[in-house]
């Protein structure tokens, strides 16, 4: 049984319960997922960084072992006392990454890279669609963000481009990759042309592969609810949904976009002026929503845990994705799972994670509105209200996200890369 030492991005709940940090994560189920999957076949530490932390901390739960670090600066000591035969780095952006690369470098073991999103993509099109007078922060602003940090869309921009750079050069140094779409894979070849790539596909959280083919057509005559599961920044395309949603409320005057997350920060009428200011692009959807006549038809969930977002699914009848880059995104597989009919723009991995469009109805460009809206409209409209299309996509989804399936796999990868660093002759 190998040793595999994972390094992910974020603390997961299990590893704050393991070593005594709270947790309030909403993201990253779908490494929860796969850990529960593997976790049965593996010997297996799973590692972050947390400033949290402020000495290394260690626990086990349910027979995974988890470190927790305040710094990458310790992936030394860590490798040394866990003696992976394999680290399986989560992702390819975040500082830490770079940093258990080098470390595992220096100690001969063999490293595998996981594609999550594509960085180089999501910078390139952080802010598609956004008016010029939002993209460009003032003098004042960047005083003001130097003290009480907003959103400003060149801050948020420049970060983006410096993940691109850090993905760029991790994968350069990559030679095992894992991906899941033929999205990342032609990335992959541009910037690790010399890495072997491994697919895999994601699982999903247990609390929506047990309620998979759950959701149920609305009665008749309700007003519909559709459903994003994000709009905080603009790359999610928040934008173009309030674009088209006029069209949509001339059809169905009742019609509400329901947005998973919080809702534009107001502390009141004092301090609204400087919240409008630093939260640029949050300001033009809430400008959009009073021109556009939207209020009342737009409303926000705040932050859900995992059975409140599936309850969120089932009570809603269109999930809506109009990204302008994703990879595999969690909440399309979350909602094709549960058999909610989908609308997405046709970016990235979309096409694949649908079959090809089978599972969802795909528009584009993703910026297009009015292409946006048909969709929609082409899926409520239906005398079933979609369900022939959400029971398709359910079947799609159980297959590519199969815990049991994918575990097998990513055993599979496992001892493919170790055979492969044994046969190349390195340590």
């Amino acid at each position: 049984m190998p040793k595999i030492l994972w390094l992910v991005s974020i603390t997961l709940p299990q590893a704050a319960a393991a070593v005594g940090l709270a947790s309030d994560q909403v993201g990253g189920g779908w490494l929860a997922g796969m850990l529960d999957a593997l976790a049965p076949q593996l010997r297996l530490t799973v590692a972050s960084v947390d400033a949290r932390a402020k000495t290394p901390l260690s626990g086990e739960k349910d027979g995974v072992r988890f470190a927790v670090l305040p710094a990458a600066d310790g992936f030394d000591g860590l490798l040394a006392g866990e003696a992976p035969d394999l680290v399986h780095i989560w992702g390819t952006e975040y500082a830490a990454a770079a940093a258990m690369q080098q470390a595992a470098a220096r100690r001969g073991l063999p490293v595998l890279v996981g594609m999550q999103g594509v960085m180089s993509d999501c910078a390139a099109h952080l802010c598609d669609g956004v008016p010029q007078p939002y993209l460009h922060s003032g003098p004042l602003q960047r005083a003001i963000d130097r003290v009480v940090p907003g959103a400003l869309l060149d801050k948020m921009q420049r970060q983006f481009d410096a993940l691109a750079q850090s993905e760029a050069a991790l994968l350069a140094n990559a030679r095992h990759v894992t991906g899941r779409t033929g999205f990342d894979r032609r990335a992959v070849a541009a910037l690790a042309p010399h890495a072997r790539y491994y697919p895999c596909n994601e699982t999903l959280r247990p609390a929506f592969w047990q309620a998979a083919g759950s959701w149920r057509a609305r009665e008749f005559g309700r007003a519909p609810v559709i459903l994003m599961s994000q709009g905080n920044y603009p790359l999610k395309n928040l934008h173009t949904a309030l674009l088209a949603l006029p069209a949509l409320l001339r059809q169905w005057p009742g019609a509400v976009l329901r947005v998973a997350g919080w809702p534009p920060l107001d502390k009141g009428p004092l301090l609204r002026p400087v919240i409008r200011m630093m939260f640029p692009y949050q300001t033009w959807c809430a400008r959009l929503i009073a021109q556009n006549g939207l209020a009342g038809h737009v409303q926000y969930t705040g932050p859900l845990q995992a059975a409140e977002m599936r309850q969120a699914y089932l009570d809603a009848d269109l999930f809506l994705l109009p990204s302008y880059s994703e990879n595999s995104p969690n909440s399309l597989g979350e909602a094709m799972l549960l058999g909610l009919p989908c609308v997405a723009s046709r970016v990235g991995g979309v096409p694949d994670v649908t079959g090809g469009g089978a599972g969802a109805v795909l528009y584009g460009p993703a910026g297009d509105a009015d292409a946006l809206a048909a969709a929609a409209a082409s899926v409520l409209e239906l005398p079933d209200h979609g369900a022939a299309l959400g029971k398709k996509a359910s079947a799609l989804a159980r297959a590519q996200h199969d815990p049991a399936a994918n575990a097998a796999r990513m055993l599979h990868i496992y001892g493919q890369v170790l055979q492969a660093e044994q046969e190349a002759g390195h340590d």
